[in-house]
């Protein structure tokens, strides 16, 4: 079930890329990116909440950390590697890069209550919630500043072959709401396969399940890479990282007090060190302001070696 509810995800992540590429016709490449992120993390943040469900708060914690940095280092990567050296929006990228970065600083604190008691204990997820609710204001303040910004520089004419803009939103929709419907399959089939190939569940949900569950962004960005539109490429990827850290993640520990149990942001020192790492790195990428594919091929190595260290560090 893990498997198919994975390869199903495939075609749907197609289709949201392409319902994206002709959205960003009528929005420009910002605005575009913001779409294709918004609508490929819906996913993430349903697995999230049957996750909590389903009391698996390190799969949780694991998924929502994978996911920020499969997109910095991963997705990012592959896009410079399959498509063109060309000029991105250097300001827009590393503004967003910074957004993450704070967020790893913000958790920091529960994380140390973490480690000092127990990851689930009640001081952490009361610290946790005011954290929560400083990441969405920041998250919605900055972001809403930059669309504006992007959308008074990069409004154009659409073409006549792209779709009209309902359209192309309804497109997005209804291939989120099947995507939310295969991710629910996704978390259930999580403990099976699991045990199957004798991995642990953290390893399952930072590196698998985070892939999977943003295989919407993961494949939009690289379908419109191929295509040499670089800056909705990097747009996708970058803002889907962040919307991930200041959004899905905060949303999702607000969410989970109405739960049996809630969800603390007690990261492992495993996480918040990737994280940090997939920040400078990517970063250091797109301070050029040009996409090069020696520096994709550094970003998947990056993301490598996170992959190997999870694999080494097993549940907590």
């Amino acid at each position: 079930m893990f498997v198919l509810a994975a390869v199903a995800l495939v075609p749907l992540a197609w289709l949201i890329g392409e319902a994206t590429e002709h959205g960003a016709e009528h929005t420009g490449p910002g605005v575009g990116g913001f779409l294709n992120a918004s609508f490929g993390n819906a996913p993430e943040l349903i697995i999230a909440l049957f996750a909590i469900g389903d009391g698996l708060p390190e799969v949780v914690r694991g998924s929502l950390a994978g996911s920020v940095i499969s997109n910095l280092l991963l997705v990012f990567g592959v896009t410079q590697v399959v498509g063109p050296a060309k000029r991105i929006d250097r300001r827009s990228l590393l503004v967003q890069l910074g957004l993450v970065g704070v967020a790893v600083v913000l958790f920091v604190p529960p994380a140390v209550l973490g480690y000092t008691g127990s990851p689930e204990g009640h001081a952490a997820v009361v610290v946790s919630v005011p954290i929560a609710v400083v990441l969405l204001v920041l998250y919605l303040a900055v972001t809403g500043r930059n669309l504006r910004r992007q959308s008074r520089l990069e409004r154009a004419e659409a073409s006549a072959q792209a779709w009209s803009l309902p359209f192309a939103l309804g497109v997005l929709a209804v291939a989120t709401v099947v995507t939310a419907f295969v991710s629910e399959i996704l978390v259930h089939s999580i403990k099976g396969f699991a045990t199957a190939i004798g991995a642990s569940q953290f390893f399952i949900a930072a590196v698998i399940v985070a892939i999977v569950g943003n295989a919407a962004e993961h494949g939009g960005a690289i379908v419109i890479a191929r295509a040499g539109k670089m800056k909705l490429a990097s747009e996708i990827a970058i803002s889907s990282s962040a919307q991930v850290a200041l959004l899905v993640t905060p949303a999702v520990a607000i969410l989970s007090l109405f739960f049996m149990h809630a969800l603390p942001l007690t990261f492992r020192w495993e996480e918040l060190t990737a994280m940090a790492g997939a920040v400078v790195l990517a970063a250091a990428t797109v301070w050029p302001g040009t996409t090069r594919k020696w520096q994709g091929w550094l970003l998947i190595a990056g993301y490598a070696v996170v992959v190997g260290a999870f694999l080494a560090a097993g549940n907590r």
